[in-house]
């Protein structure tokens, strides 16, 4: 029973303790409700707001979606320009590098940053046009995320500098520019080291055999192959006329050295010395000599090197490099002095020096026209037209006037010991050089052609007729001559000496063209005179004789 009680007591004790707790619970709530009054009134208040701002939400993510297409059309191209740039970097610094440690190499990387170079161009151009359209949606679409602007115009800042970025490589300061530079250097590098000057000195003297195998001579293959592939890259960058005017510096130079060995200075003498042909006889068949060597080795050899470089390009660069390097080392020199001497006082003994500079320039002439005949080479051909053109017509001037020049020594006095005149044994020396092997084919050929120019039709025998007029001005000279002697048996010696000289022509071209009628007559006329000349001066002994004769009896 009292237990009983006991658990009745605690059970109301535990009962109150749980009343108790409730109670505060609720007096908490309480609390918590009536400040909870006025923050549900604030939230009832800023629902309008949020709705508002919700729908502004919903509208940019429409936007958003509406633009999207364009985002992912437009990170295509800027991906790929980024990259392509990140290349043309890279291949720049491959270009800081001298190309003559592998010069083909060096010219990939150079066509490879070309590429990206236009890459870069085309596409930003691209990637430009659709972040344009990104840009237009945006403001179409009044979304006000500046930050998403502010990208978008950096992005296009950006491309609009990478795409004259090929410009900018291409101007001077840039990356293809300072490699054109270099390979401008390489260029004249290669030429300096492989052009050696020829030993003409050397030349002069050796066999024909020696000489072709010199002339023949060239640069190695790989040399050649390596100017080729730098003259293609300059031109391709537009600076071929630099490649050009390298070339033209280092070749004329060398060329010129190579005839500066034949001591070529005579070339340049004052043009009153040309007056005294006898004086510079030697320096005129030098002339011929070392035109010869000129022509058939430095030019020949300059000219080939000009089509082996030049070649992939064109042939009227390689004509018009060639035309100024032969201009430049002296080929205008060598038809300069030629000039002077065609020019310079009609001499009879020039006409022989003109029919060797004739030869010799008759023996070029299919060498002037292979390596001189082009455009590029008009000048040069041009003063060889001209050169020509004197010699023929200064030759032809002074052997029409032959005849004439022996009439004007007429007025001079004979030798006073009744000798042969210098005069006749001149002009029967220089008839028998016109009329031989050496000179009649010249002289011939000389006059075809001037008669050519003037339209007149070719004339046979014009040699023989006018070497005929000559020898009868020699015989109106000599009988001239001969009455300016005071002593009558000097008057006969003289005409005896003067016709046993042109009997004695027997056997000579020229004796054997006047004839043996003529050698005959000069036979007689010598004999003829012989009897005079004895009989007056033995006539002119005989009368001192006669007068002492008495004398000579006795004893």
């Amino acid at each position: 029973m009292a237990m009983a009680v006991v658990e009745s007591i605690e059970n109301l004790v535990s009962a109150r303790q749980l009343l108790q707790t409730s109670l505060e619970k609720s007096r908490t709530l309480a609390s918590a409700l009536d400040k909870m009054g006025p923050r549900l009134e604030e939230i009832n208040q800023r629902l309008p707001s949020l709705e508002a701002a919700a729908r502004s939400i919903s509208i940019q993510q429409c936007a958003f979606s509406r633009i999207r297409d364009h985002v992912d059309r437009a990170i295509g191209p800027a991906v790929a320009v980024l990259k392509v740039f990140d290349t043309a970097r890279e291949l720049e610094k491959s270009l800081l590098s001298d190309p003559c440690s592998d010069l083909f190499d060096y010219l990939s990387v150079m066509n490879l940053l070309e590429e990206a170079l236009k890459f870069l161009s085309d596409n930003c151009e691209l990637a430009m046009k659709w972040l344009e359209g990104i840009f237009e949606c945006v403001e179409d679409n009044a979304i006000t995320n500046d930050c998403c602007l502010l990208n978008v115009k950096k992005s296009l800042r950006i491309l609009q500098e990478l795409q004259v970025y090929e410009e900018r490589a291409r101007l001077e300061g840039g990356a293809l520019s300072a490699a054109s530079r270099k390979l401008e250097i390489e260029f004249k590098r290669l030429l300096l080291e492989n052009s050696v000057p020829l030993a003409l000195d050397s030349l002069a003297t050796s066999t024909a055999e020696q000489a072709s195998v010199f002339a023949s001579s060239s640069w190695p293959v790989p040399v050649i192959q390596k100017l080729q592939a730098i003259v293609q890259r300059l031109n391709s960058d537009n600076q071929l006329e630099c490649c050009m005017s390298v070339y033209v510096d280092v070749q004329s130079s060398n060329a010129k050295h190579s005839l500066q060995a034949l001591g070529l200075d005579y070339l340049e003498m004052s043009i009153t010395k040309f007056d005294d042909v006898q004086s510079i006889e030697g320096y005129i068949d030098q002339w011929s000599k070392h035109l010869v060597l000129a022509v058939k080795h430095v030019y020949e050899l300059e000219h080939r090197l000009c089509n082996d470089v030049f070649k992939k390009i064109g042939s009227e660069v390689a004509t018009g490099c060639f035309s100024k390097i032969a201009s430049q080392s002296g080929i205008l020199a060598f038809l300069r002095f030629g000039k002077h001497v065609a020019e310079s006082k009609k001499d009879p003994i020039k006409l022989l020096k003109l029919l060797d500079m004739f030869a010799s320039l008759n023996n070029l002439r299919f060498d002037f026209n292979r390596l001189f005949g082009g455009e590029g080479c008009i000048k040069i051909k041009n003063q060889t037209r001209d050169l020509i053109r004197k010699i023929v017509d200064g030759a032809c001037e002074i052997f029409w006037e032959l005849p004439l020049q022996v009439e004007l020594q007429r007025r001079s006095s004979p030798p006073s010991d009744g000798s042969v005149p210098k005069l006749i044994s001149f002009v029967t020396c220089y008839c028998n050089q016109l009329l031989g092997d050496d000179y009649r084919p010249i002289l011939t050929q000389v006059l075809v052609i001037h008669q050519s120019w003037k339209q007149e039709k070719s004339l046979e025998g014009l040699i023989p007729n006018q070497v005929h007029d000559i020898m009868k001005e020699i015989g109106l000279n000599l009988d001239a001559w001969s009455k300016a002697y005071e002593d009558i048996s000097l008057s006969y010696l003289f005409m005896m000496n003067n016709h046993c000289h042109f009997r004695n022509l027997k056997g000579t071209k020229l004796g054997d063209m006047m004839g043996d009628s003529w050698l005959t007559a000069h036979e007689q006329y010598r004999d003829f005179y012989a009897v005079l000349y004895l009989k007056k001066s033995w006539q002119s002994l005989l009368a001192p004789l006669s007068q002492k004769g008495s004398n000579f009896l006795v004893w």
